[in-house]
């Protein structure tokens, strides 16, 4: 799978780390940005490179287009239930 900045093209390594405002610390990428203490479905993801924000479904490289309506935190949160 590759996964990188869309801005920048930085690939991010398995120990990168980004914060929930829950406080809860974790890979972004191993959950499809969905944190895993509070459930909450981060749509935009920040470089840990260059800063800058892009749709987190824009770090897929080699992913099918998704439909952004369709996803809500309700159903991502039911669906990890």
């Amino acid at each position: 799978m590759e996964i990188y900045c869309p801005k920048c093209e930085w690939e991010p390594p398995a120990s990168a780390r980004w914060s929930c405002s829950c406080g809860h610390s974790w890979n972004t990428f191993d959950t499809q940005g969905q944190c895993p203490e509070c459930g909450k479905v981060w749509r935009e993801t920040q470089c840990l490179q260059c800063k800058k924000w892009s749709p987190h479904h824009d770090w897929y490289h080699d992913y099918p287009p998704i439909d952004l309506e369709e996803i809500t935190e309700e159903t991502a949160v039911e669906e990890g239930a």
